[in-house]
């Protein structure tokens, strides 16, 4: 299988064991692997120290943390994109699958249990909506 696999992070130790278990299947199935961060908002700071400007947004602060997980995740062999999408964490992957043509998304099963699978969760929503095959990674202590 060729084709683009799509995890979501979001900076977590639980998002980053289901970024792990996406980058093993990226490279036995021979795809590449999208990290991805949703943001909700498009909330803008700017600050101004001396003579310099920064201006931090909440895409950018999602972007870098999409680049730091891909960063963590290369290795030999893997093409590792990155981006920031904008939009509810489950839908922002939907879209994202759908945008890049994905072959398959892999989430976390963190709040799959109690009252997180009742209210709904992003595994939850991916799962149900999702273009594309989703793998659920166990990311939880639970055995």
């Amino acid at each position: 299988m060729t084709g683009i696999v799509i995890v979501g992070v979001d900076g977590s130790e639980t998002a980053m064991k289901a970024a792990q278990s996406a980058q093993h299947l990226a490279v036995a199935l021979g795809a590449s692997l999208r990290v991805v961060t949703a943001f909700d908002t498009d909330r803008t700071e700017v600050f101004e120290i001396g003579g310099d400007r920064w201006i931090v947004s909440d895409a950018s602060e999602a972007e870098k943390v999409a680049r730091t997980v891909a960063e963590k995740l290369q290795t030999e062999g893997l093409e590792v994109t990155y981006t920031a999408a904008r939009g509810k964490p489950g839908d922002a992957l939907i879209n994202e699958a759908e945008l890049v043509d994905a072959r398959l998304i892999v989430v976390g099963n963190r709040r799959m249990q109690g009252l997180g699978r009742v209210l709904g969760s992003v595994a939850n929503t991916v799962a149900h909506n999702a273009p594309c095959d989703v793998y659920i990674a166990k990311t939880d202590d639970r055995p």
